[in-house]
């Protein structure tokens, strides 16, 4: 199966530093699925004030994280043409749950998958865990547009 470094998604997505959360993305089936990896570390951002003393990764951003996966899933996996100078934002979060708080110092591992699709239009599903914890669930929709 294929996979992706960092580098490679910074190929496919627009995102950057501190927003790029995703450092790799495994098990990448085309169009279908893959297992997204974000390293949830002590410097991260997002947890140097979401808590002092007690840092947590919001959960927004492990939404967000799933819509990066699912971006560059479906950026990797259509003709690169038809998404030269496109961007994929996100249409809808539906049955969010969190389950367990992430704290630093872990590895976060995204399970998405592409549900169907419908024109620009795809509805994805994920499951995130550490190690065999499950930590959040949701499904949403993204749709792709042109660039300005």
């Amino acid at each position: 199966m294929e996979s992706l470094n960092k580098n490679q998604i910074k190929n496919l997505l627009p995102h950057r530093e501190p927003m790029l959360l995703i450092d790799e993305l495994v098990n990448i089936k085309k169009l279908h699925s893959a297992t997204a990896i974000v390293n949830v570390k002590e410097d991260s951002f997002f947890v140097q004030g979401h808590f002092p003393g007690e840092p947590v990764m919001p959960g927004v951003l492990i939404v967000e994280a799933f819509g990066q996966a699912a971006a560059a899933l479906t950026a990797h996996g259509i003709d690169k043409s038809t998404y030269e100078n496109k961007l994929v934002f996100l249409m809808t979060i539906e049955k969010a749950r969190f389950r367990n708080p992430v704290i630093p110092n872990c590895k976060l591992e995204l399970n998405i998958e592409a549900i169907r699709s419908h024109g620009r239009v795809w509805k994805y599903k994920g499951e995130a865990f550490v190690g065999k914890n499950k930590m959040a669930d949701a499904q949403w929709a993204a749709t792709i547009v042109d660039r300005k």
